[in-house]
Order: C-alpha cells, then sequence, then structure tokens
C-alpha cells in the first residue's frame, strides 16, 4: 500500500542537477529524494514547482481561469457581429495572474529604462524580459493601441539614446488588410536596444488577428524575444466560430550558458470545444529541462490531459515523470510512470495506473524495477474536470479589442474566397509516418 500512495511521484537522486522539479519531500530509504505532483484544484488547475536554483515556489499552470459553457440554443455558426452582440455581455472574469520570479540571469527592467526611456514626444519603451511560467496574458494587458495615420518619425532624447516610430498599412486579396504600428530605440552606444510591433489583421471571411512582438537586449548581453497572437476565424469543417490564444518567449544569458524557452496555445470554439497546451524548455550551464503538457476537451463531457517532464545533465543523468488521464461520463483510467536513469546507464522506473468504474470502485496497480507491485480494487470516488475552468465565454468576454477590428468595405457583388482545402499541423506535431 505504500508504494501505491507514493506510486506517482518524481524521484531523483540526492545531489541532483538544480533544476525546477515538483515540491519535495523527505528522502527516501532507498537514498532517493521524492517529488510529488499535485492534483490540480477545482478553484486554481496549478501544481507547485519548486526552483532550486532560487528560494522561491514557481506556480505552473495546469489549466486556468474559470469559464462557463455556452448557450446550448445557440448553433454557434461563425458571425462576428452576432459574437459580439450576444457574448460581450458576458461579464467573464480573467484568470488570476500567474507570478514568476524573474529568471536570474535576466536584468532587472530598471536598468534598461534607465538608459533607454525616451524624455522627448518618442515612444515610451514597455519592454522588460518575459517572466517564466505566466501563461497568455489577455489583450487588455498589452496596451495595444493602433495609430490612424502612416507616421514616419525618428528622434534623439538628451541622454544620446535614439528612437523611431512608424505605421502603415498593408491591403491584399480577399479583403486582407494589415494595420501595424512599429517602434523602438537604442542607447547611443548601441549596447541597450528594444523593439516593439502591433498589429491588426482582417480580410471578407470574417478572420480577425491581433497581435503583438517585442524584443530587447541589455549592456550585459542579455537578449529576449515575445510575441502574441489573438485570432478569430471560421473552422473550415464545422463552420463554427473559433478564437485562437497563443504565446511564445524566450530569454538567453549574456553572461553564461543559460536560456529558456516557452510555446503556449489555447483553441475555443463556440460549442465548447478546447484545447490547451504548452511546450517548455530550459538550460542552466550543464543542467537543462523539458516540459509538455496538453488539455482537450470535445464540449460533450470527453476530456485528456496529459504531461511529460524530463531532465538532464552533462554527466549523463537523467529523469523523469508523465502521466495522462481520460475520462466521459465517470467512467475513464490514469496511468504514468517516474523514471531514472544513471550516468553509468542503470534505470529505475515505477509504473502505476488507476481504473474508475464509475460506480464508486477504482481499479489501482503499477511496479517498480526494485520488485514493488499493486493490484487492488478500492472504494474511492473519481474526480475530473469535465470542463475547462476557462472556456468560450470567457475568452469571448476577454477579445473585445480583437471582435471589434472592422474589415475593409466589400463592394457590392464581390464574395469572400473560402479555401476548404486539406491542412496539416506543423511538422514538429505530426506523427512519425506524416513527418518522415
Amino acid at each position: 500500500m505504500a508504494a501505491s500512495a507514493s506510486s506517482r511521484g518524481f524521484t531523483a537522486p540526492i545531489g541532483a542537477a538544480k533544476l525546477p522539479t515538483v515540491e519535495v519531500f523527505p528522502t527516501l530509504p532507498n537514498g532517493f529524494v521524492e517529488f510529488r505532483r499535485k492534483k490540480r484544484s477545482s478553484t486554481g488547475g496549478f501544481f507547485s514547482i519548486q526552483c532550486c536554483c532560487s528560494d522561491s515556489v514557481m506556480p505552473i499552470r495546469g489549466g486556468s481561469g474559470s469559464g462557463n459553457g455556452v448557450d446550448k440554443g445557440d448553433d454557434g455558426r461563425f458571425d462576428s457581429k452576432k459574437i459580439t452582440a450576444n457574448y460581450m455581455r458576458t461579464q467573464a472574469s480573467s484568470p488570476m495572474p500567474f507570478a514568476s520570479p524573474q529568471s536570474r540571469f535576466v536584468s532587472k527592467p530598471e536598468k534598461f529604462f534607465s538608459r533607454c526611456t525616451p524624455r522627448s514626444s518618442g515612444p515610451k519603451s514597455r519592454d522588460s524580459p518575459p517572466k517564466r511560467d505566466t501563461g497568455i496574458a489577455n489583450e487588455k494587458d498589452w496596451g495595444i493601441s493602433m495609430l490612424n495615420d502612416n507616421v514616419n518619425e525618428t528622434g534623439v532624447n538628451e541622454d544620446g539614446s535614439t528612437w523611431y516610430r512608424e505605421s502603415g498599412e498593408d491591403l491584399g486579396d480577399n479583403g486582407y488588410r494589415c494595420r501595424w504600428t512599429r517602434m523602438g530605440g537604442q542607447s547611443s552606444d548601441g549596447t541597450l536596444e528594444w523593439k516593439e510591433t502591433w498589429w491588426e489583421k482582417s480580410d471578407w471571411t470574417g478572420y480577425k488577428e491581433l497581435g503583438v512582438e517585442k524584443s530587447g537586449k541589455n549592456v550585459e548581453g542579455d537578449a529576449w524575444w515575445e510575441t502574441w497572437r489573438e485570432v478569430l476565424h471560421q473552422d473550415e469543417w464545422s463552420n463554427l466560430a473559433r478564437i485562437e490564444r497563443s504565446a511564445q518567449k524566450q530569454a538567453k544569458s549574456g553572461t553564461e550558458n543559460a536560456g529558456w524557452y516557452e510555446n503556449w496555445w489555447e483553441k475555443y470554439d463556440a460549442k465548447g470545444w478546447t484545447e490547451k497546451g504548452a511546450h517548455k524548455y530550459g538550460r542552466l550551464n550543464e543542467q537543462s529541462w523539458w516540459e509538455k503538457w496538453g488539455e482537450h476537451y470535445d464540449g460533450r463531457g470527453s476530456v485528456l490531459k496529459w504531461t511529460d517532464k524530463w531532465a538532464e545533465t552533462e554527466l549523463g543523468t537523467k529523469w523523469g515523470d508523465k502521466w495522462e488521464e481520460k475520462f466521459f461520463a465517470g467512467i475513464g483510467s490514469r496511468q504514468g510512470e517516474t523514471w531514472h536513469v544513471s550516468p553509468v546507464g542503470d534505470r529505475w522506473s515505477r509504473t502505476w495506473g488507476e481504473e474508475h468504474f464509475g460506480n464508486g470502485k477504482v481499479h489501482k496497480y503499477g511496479k517498480s524495477t526494485t520488485g514493488e507491485s499493486w493490484d487492488i480494487v478500492v472504494d474511492e470516488g473519481t474526480y475530473y474536470e469535465a470542463e475547462p475552468h476557462y472556456g468560450w465565454a470567457d475568452v469571448v468576454g476577454n477579445s473585445s479589442q480583437l471582435l471589434s477590428i472592422q474589415p475593409r468595405d466589400r463592394p457590392p457583388g464581390v464574395f469572400p474566397s473560402m479555401d476548404f482545402g486539406p491542412s496539416l499541423p506543423p511538422e514538429d506535431e505530426l506523427p512519425p509516418t506524416l513527418s518522415q
């Protein structure tokens, strides 16, 4: 029974690389330190990760916000005016902010601002290094304000730093329009630099996009880049309105072999279908770690969640933890594995599983390479999240600027061309048979 209780732990040797790991528990008799995954709660969807290179605890997002379902009487078909009229009345609260300490190698924002913030009528730099594990911001947090007229300005500040600001509009086929604003600046010696671009896109199919890209560097050689996008479009097969949000962030140290990258995405449609996920990577000198997770809700009660984390050192030590759960109508399963490989190739692993029958009975089983094993049926309730905390109504309520984008006027008798041809996901997300 003791083996079952700890079968879902994240195990690493004492004195292992100082990597972000889950909450530390006392040393086990076999000489390992156990790290246990916290269950996602119904109120926050967090599990805690202890960053060993700092004294703080960083919450990692496993789910976000609190969403409501859509009106079952609405067929959800694509109509941006209808979305604005019907759903903007929903007072959806934004998800709780994800506080996270700044990476140790990134310089403080004030070091950057003190020499690079223009003092005249030029644009003011808002650029600062992105923070890890903060997910996807809402559009209001970016403060995007498009300029109405074409602008092309430059200037020099009192401290010798320079700035520029420009805006314009690009037009294309099928009513395509992209309004954009670019701005940036640098110190007199070029060691400090920042850039930021805003854009909004639309066409006659109802496609709308709002986005930001920014980057910067400082005198220590630290460099960072971040982009954020929010898209409204019509699903080519279901004809339903869909909103997609994404964010990519990365930072690299100029003084040590350290850096990190994150790619976050969320997809929602008007019938409750939701997909969320993230891919993360980090490195600190001889230590590297990775994390991937995903959530999929079909809008009819079926849910799939999974997480895969692993880490390694240049000496050859590797360890990881992964789990998956599938549920529908109170019936489903959970399974996972925790593993460790020593520098000489010795491998330890523990696998575990649960079968939930929907009648208050749960079959639990597992084994490890050290001889542990268990196979029992217990009386236990089944808990899982059949709907996302942050759903369609929430994302619509937080996307007023995206929905208010005005497309070009369409001449009478001219109709948008709709491309419903087959499309493939990015190559790195294809099954092996498609990527070869």
